[in-house]
């Protein structure tokens, strides 16, 4: 007997799962306790749960019908691009996914893989999971739970596999050669793009947490900031598919990029900033921006174009988020972790600059025979065309997520709130969940008085129906 079929790489195979996992512990616990320990207090809970229950979500739908609906055969809605929108939906719970991986339209453009179906479902699964996500934090601290566990199904089914399917299924913009190598368009845009359609349609935080929202935890945000940083090896360096030189190419790309780019951001915080002082949520910014601008160019660019994707970017984005947010309507929504500037604005400059950065001498697939290597080619180096594409699938994914996010939310407003009730917001946790972050030796007495409870070996003077709490923060304290 052997172990597996002549046409599965164990390296290959071994690579693509430990990636795929890399990427998942990004979003668990990575963004939960990123997220989780960057909002107020009174959100910790609600925050992590939101993660945990998008990303089991995304997994549910995505074996059920979405992985089709992104890497399967084309549903032919029309012609033009109606014809290569998006995929056939189906579920992949049967034998069928011990079978060799294929993404049909890709058939012949690319080696074939060396790994069965569930191996490509389940690394795909990660990003898809991740992406809804990012975009979570554009709507902390007042979005419905319930419309979440609603939201985040549909908009995966309507929203992720119709830009899974048009970069990365052989759709139409893939076919006409718009780039995304890793999700600068298809997750990043997206998320930026749909968090801040989001946070408009849904309402904003109260004001005074909107005016003071100081973070809860930081080391806890910095041990999901470094998941995130390390857990990008995987997210960059899985996306050729093959353990070969492309992916080392795009884990390095990825750590130079997101190392130029934190350190620019704390020089122009310690520059121009308001202060003038460098600040760490100031370089988590600027590391989510290199690790995002990179993503869409990481295995197709050279260590110079990756390390000026991260300076250009940077400087773009803490533009955006010092400047740009000073203006209507960046002004006025309420995009409470600035998703639109670290992923909307950092995932569209990454896609350009790969349009203008591509190298043909860095080599994505080796040819054989009479078949050429597989590689692409920028502005910079003679292929003004490559800009056209990117901008052109740029804004395909941001009119389409943004109209599929209005109308998602304006349908489910229909039967429910979409924002929780100010009472509600007040409390936080424990009025969504019952639960607290940081719970204090803080009992309610019968009567609603507050009491703390008597130290070891004093007389107890709690009664016993009380229940731990936290006392809600006063106005401008910190909560």
């Amino acid at each position: 007997m052997v172990p597996y079929p002549p046409w599965l790489n164990a390296g290959d195979n071994a690579w693509q799962l430990v990636a795929a996992t890399l990427v998942g512990l990004m979003s668990i616990p990575g963004i939960a306790i990123l997220y989780g320990g960057i909002v107020q207090r009174k959100w910790a809970v609600n925050t992590m749960l939101m993660a945990f229950t998008g990303f089991s979500l995304v997994l549910l739908v995505w074996v059920l019908w979405v992985f089709k609906m992104g890497f399967g055969n084309p549903l032919k809605l029309g012609p033009g691009i109606l014809g290569d929108f998006v995929g056939i939906p189906g579920p992949i719970l049967g034998h069928a996914t011990q079978g060799q991986a294929q993404i049909p339209l890709l058939n012949g453009s690319m080696p074939r893989f060396r790994f069965p179906q569930s191996t490509l479902a389940y690394f795909q699964f990660v990003f898809a999971g991740i992406t809804p996500l990012l975009f979570l934090g554009s709507v902390i601290g007042r979005i419905n739970f319930k419309v979440w566990l609603i939201f985040v199904p549909l908009w995966s089914t309507l929203a992720y596999s119709v830009n899974a399917f048009l970069l990365w299924g052989g759709g139409w913009w893939s076919q006409r050669g718009a780039l995304d190598y890793s999700g600068g368009y298809v997750i990043h845009l997206a998320a930026g793009t749909s968090g801040f359609v989001a946070a408009a349609v849904i309402g904003p935080r109260l004001a005074r947490d909107r005016a003071r929202s100081i973070p809860n935890n930081l080391p806890m945000a910095a041990a999901g900031a470094g998941i995130l940083w390390l857990g990008w090896n995987g997210f960059n360096g899985g996306d050729p598919y093959f353990a070969g030189a492309d992916a080392s190419t795009a884990v390095i790309n990825t750590n130079l990029a997101t190392a130029t780019a934190l350190l620019a951001w704390v020089v122009l915080d310690m520059l121009f900033g308001i202060d003038h002082k460098p600040t760490f949520l100031g370089a988590v910014n600027g590391m989510i921006t290199g690790l995002v601008a990179i993503t869409p160019a990481a295995g197709y660019i050279n260590g110079l174009g990756a390390l000026l994707t991260g300076l250009i970017a940077s400087t773009l984005v803490w533009l955006s988020w010092n400047k740009l947010s000073k203006i209507k309507p960046f002004r006025t929504v309420d995009d409470a972790l600035g998703v639109v500037h670290t992923h909307g604005v950092a995932g569209l400059a990454g896609g350009l600059l790969v349009g203008l950065f591509a190298d043909p001498t860095i080599i994505v697939y080796l040819g054989s025979g009479s078949t050429a290597n597989v590689s692409y080619t920028g502005l910079f180096y003679g292929n003004p065309r490559q800009l056209l594409w990117q901008a052109g699938a740029a804004l395909t994914v941001i009119v389409w997520d943004a109209l599929i996010t209005f109308i998602i939310l304006r349908f489910l407003g229909l039967f429910m709130n979409l924002r929780l009730p100010d009472a509600v917001l007040q409390t936080g946790d424990l009025a969504v969940h019952d639960e607290e972050a940081y719970p204090t030796d803080t009992l309610i007495r019968a009567d609603g008085t507050r009491q703390a409870v008597a130290p070891a070996g004093a007389a107890a003077t709690a009664v016993p129906q009380a229940r731990p709490t936290s006392p809600n923060p006063a106005p401008g304290k910190r909560p």
